[in-house]
């Protein structure tokens, strides 16, 4: 896939010229190319066609070379690449990389899985077919021939994406813990690692294709969650063609102008992708309460679980008096229905991770997980039981409404990347009425100017007494150091907010210790952290304070 820029990126007759070069010269090459795709959006196009899978880096080249080629866009570049201004040239270098980049074991290997109904993953270093503790793995450079595979030990196990753009990993991990109490060793892959059976095996942003691989790929494993964010699947696609479930928790505004994707309808197309790797007995998990998820998922062709606020909501009634299955609360407990025979899975004011209820989007995550995991073959009463405890323990959900209370504070550590992440964690904070409200923000610089202020619309609305504005270390991504805090405080100032209540410390830690530098018993301190070596350090202060007993206005050590 291509994406245009520039000029003439926006004109079909480009792209006319474009599809032309590509067939005619993939037909040359022994690649007659069936499946040809273009995506306008506004400023340009995704240009996309198919091509064997052991070709994609020479059909890189291809899309590239027809591009340049009809644009006549005649750039300089490296030797070895196919020339623009000339086809013959062009076709013999193609045909060279083609050659070179070949291996007909591997699609020999992918097409006899495929026949036997064997899952396959394959990459750069590695071939795996099978999952987890039901498959096995191949340097790409060392594949076994077909006779060879031990083909009846190879199988699959339950498995399924989230998505969305809030509550993925809070899902996840519910899901993750529910598996585990059903008794299977689970793997699940997040925005904060790889974990099997519990324990981290990698540290970082793993929500894309790498770190569901590394989760399918690991032999421990008995059931898989997979986090699958915007950004992997418009970049690399679906890891797997089949899982047994997904779940898109929410649409909200977040990521507009990267990858053609420019408002909630299409950022609600991207996310629905994970719908088309599930087969007629798969589930798709989707929120009701979302009116443009519901609006497209009625349209696809796979069997639903809705969850929604109200067990009583339309489509969920409408669901359930055909025997599907539904999720969502009725007099303050959340039941679980489907095939027409309901279950109270419990009060959610006790669930820990609801914070008494307060918060919400939570109640939507542990609805979208007991579908999940119900569809996954968990009873009920198992994600009764976790539902209970769930977040008691910050090991549980680190980084995810993570609260503390000490020194006359209360204090409230959660991700809340986008306005309406935020607006939930505001809302919580807001609740009780506190003394004052103190608060850190920044945002990450890939954001557009837009987006950014309307972070900081969204923060100006909760009336906070400070806001420390801050710098997401790793997450400047082409600005200048310091940048996106001055946007941010410029639209507080235009929203009303004072010079006296707005503070610049860049670190993230040194934004948290200034904000517990101000602060005064009965107030309450906003911590959305993002990057994963700021939180831990955030994590490990506060823990340190709670457990010396530091009061609110003590000197901070």
């Amino acid at each position: 896939m291509l994406e245009t820029l520039g000029e003439g990126a926006d004109d079909p007759r480009e792209w006319d010229g474009w599809r032309e070069r590509v067939q005619r010269l993939g037909t040359a090459l022994g690649w007659p190319v069936d499946t040809v795709v273009v995506r306008p959006h506004p400023g340009g196009a995704a240009l996309a066609f198919g091509a064997p899978s052991d070709g994609l880096y020479a059909a890189t080249e291809l899309n590239e070379w027809a591009w340049l080629s009809q644009r006549r866009a005649f750039v300089l570049h490296a030797p070895g690449h196919p020339a623009a201004w000339d086809e013959d040239s062009a076709r013999h270098t193609l045909a060279a990389m083609v050659a070179g980049e070949a291996n007909p074991r591997l699609r020999q290997l992918e097409a006899q899985a495929t026949a036997r109904g064997v899952p396959v993953l394959a990459d750069d270093d590695a071939l795996t077919l099978g999952l987890g503790e039901g498959g096995q793995t191949w340097p790409i450079a060392a594949l076994p021939d077909v006779a060879d595979v031990h083909w009846s030990a190879l199988h699959a196990i339950p498995t399924a994406m989230v998505t969305g753009s809030n509550g993925k990993t809070t899902t996840v991990r519910l899901v993750a813990a529910m598996l585990r109490a059903h008794g299977l060793r689970t793997g699940h892959s997040c925005t904060d690692g790889v974990f099997v059976a519990g324990e981290q095996i990698a540290s970082g942003d793993f929500s894309g294709p790498g770190g569901a691989r590394a989760v399918l790929r690991d032999p421990r494993v008995q059931a898989a969650v997979l986090e699958t964010a915007r950004g992997g699947l418009l970049r690399r696609g679906l890891v797997l063609p089949r899982v047994d479930a997904a779940a898109v928790t929410n649409v909200s505004d977040d990521h507009f102008g990267e990858y053609g994707i420019h408002d909630l309808d299409a950022l609600a197309d991207a996310k629905l992708t994970v719908a088309r790797a599930l087969d007629a007995d798969g589930v798709l998990v989707l929120n009701a309460d979302d009116a443009r998820l519901a609006a497209r998922g009625e349209k696809m062709p796979c069997r639903f679980a809705w969850f929604a606020r109200d067990h009583d909501h339309p489509r969920l009634l409408a669901h359930r008096a055909q025997g599907g299955a539904t999720c969502g609360v009725r007099d303050g407990r959340l039941h679980l229905c489907s095939g027409g025979q309901g279950e109270d899975i419990g009060d959610i004011g006790t669930m820990p991770l609801t914070d008494g209820g307060l918060a919400e989007y939570n109640i939507g995550n542990a609805a979208a997980a007991s579908l999940v995991a119900q569809a996954l073959g968990v009873p009920a009463k198992t994600i009764a039981g976790v539902l209970s405890t769930f977040g008691s323990d910050p090991g549980d959900n680190p980084g995810r409404l993570q609260r503390w209370s000490f020194g006359g504070l209360r204090l409230l550590l959660d991700y809340a990347h986008n306005p309406e992440g935020l607006r939930g964690l505001l809302r919580v904070a807001r609740a009780g009425g506190p003394k004052r409200l103190g608060l850190v923000l920044g945002q990450a610089g890939n954001r557009g100017d837009d987006d950014i202020r309307a972070l900081a619309g969204v923060a100006a609305d909760a009336r906070p007494d400070l806001v420390v504005l801050k710098d997401i270390d790793g997450f400047i991504r082409g600005r200048a150091t310091g940048e996106v805090a001055q946007v941010i405080g410029d639209e507080l100032r235009r929203r009303g907010l004072r010079d006296d209540q707005l503070r610049i410390c860049l670190p993230e830690l040194g934004a948290v210790r200034e904000l517990l530098a101000w602060s005064q018993p009965g107030d309450v301190l906003v911590l959305p952290i993002h990057a994963l070596d700021a939180k831990a350090e955030v994590q490990s202060l506060l823990d340190g304070l709670q457990a010396s007993a530091w009061q609110a206005g003590d000197q901070l050590p």
